[in-house]
């Protein structure tokens, strides 16, 4: 069984509309997916609409959270699943945010501009649609007017947290939000917590510590963690109860990842659906 937990589609930074994603997840043999895009639940309808019987379907979102430390703030995503959409606190948070992203990347693009980059506000705008602006999407303009080969090479040059044109934004609290999907009745797993620059704040300890507060898993099998990363994961999921999930993070054509390249086992699914609410259940058959 097939079970993908964290793609992406053009309701954020993907490039599938949530109707392909199903349709091309449906293609790849996937039996369960989540949609997990950033900071928005705008892609749930036509999912659902697009969902082929026998596939199920995972409704969630992936948080933009942050955490203070030594002086500096980190950037952590958190994986919502199967959490009430109309919860006022998320709702307020999600439209919060997108204000945050259009703000960042209008700054973001303001400095290229002033530096001579050939790309336009408008641009990235009309790349985003209705998603919240991300980087991605100033990475498609930057790509689409020859200043880089791919989206890939944008946030490693352009778009990276050390490029001169680099704005932060002000995300949620980490445990903050944690308790925010628990009390709209879903569940929240750490998404690629050893992929990026999450390493530095989240240690054995302070894992341990969002167990304590509600959090309910950490993705381990990401395309982004090696088998020591994987171990390392998996004996502090052990430890502190939490679920170990496996996902893709596809993204379309934004990055050269596969859906269901990696995959979550099936009880782990049936723990996770157990663990919520029930307020917002499983599309389809989930086992």
């Amino acid at each position: 069984m097939l079970i993908d937990l964290h793609a992406h589609s053009d309701a954020s930074d993907g490039t599938d509309t949530p109707a392909e994603l199903i349709t091309l997840a449906a293609a790849a043999g996937i039996d369960v997916l989540a949609i997990t895009d950033h900071d928005t639940t705008g892609g749930w309808i036509e999912a659902a609409a697009a969902r082929p019987p026998a596939m199920g379907l995972i409704r969630g979102s992936e948080f933009s959270t942050q955490v203070a430390l030594d002086g500096r703030t980190s950037s952590v995503h958190l994986l919502g699943y199967l959490f009430d959409p109309t919860d006022p606190t998320i709702v307020a948070e999600h439209a919060r945010l997108k204000i945050e992203r259009r703000r960042r990347g209008l700054a973001i693009v303001a400095r290229m501009v002033d530096d001579g980059l050939p790309i336009t506000a408008n641009q990235v705008m009309a790349i985003a649609g209705n998603a919240p602006v991300g980087r991605p999407h100033i990475g498609r303009a930057l790509m689409a007017s020859g200043v880089v080969a791919s989206v890939d090479e944008a946030f490693a040059t352009h778009l990276a947290g050390r490029a001169k044109y680099y704005v932060p934004k002000v995300d949620t609290d980490l445990l903050t939000a944690i308790r925010m999907i628990t009390h709209a009745g879903g569940v929240s797993v750490i998404a690629h917590p050893r992929g990026r620059g999450e390493r530095r704040v989240l240690t054995a300890e302070f894992l341990a510590v969002l167990a304590a507060a509600g959090l309910t898993g950490i993705e381990v099998d990401h395309p982004d963690h090696d088998a020591d990363d994987r171990a390392e994961l998996t004996e502090i999921a052990a430890r502190n109860d939490l679920l170990t999930t496996g996902s893709s993070d596809y993204h379309g054509s934004n990055k050269a990842l596969r859906l269901g390249q990696e995959c979550t086992r099936p009880e782990v699914l049936t723990a996770l659906v157990e663990r919520t609410s029930g307020v917002t259940p499983p599309l389809g058959p989930v086992s």
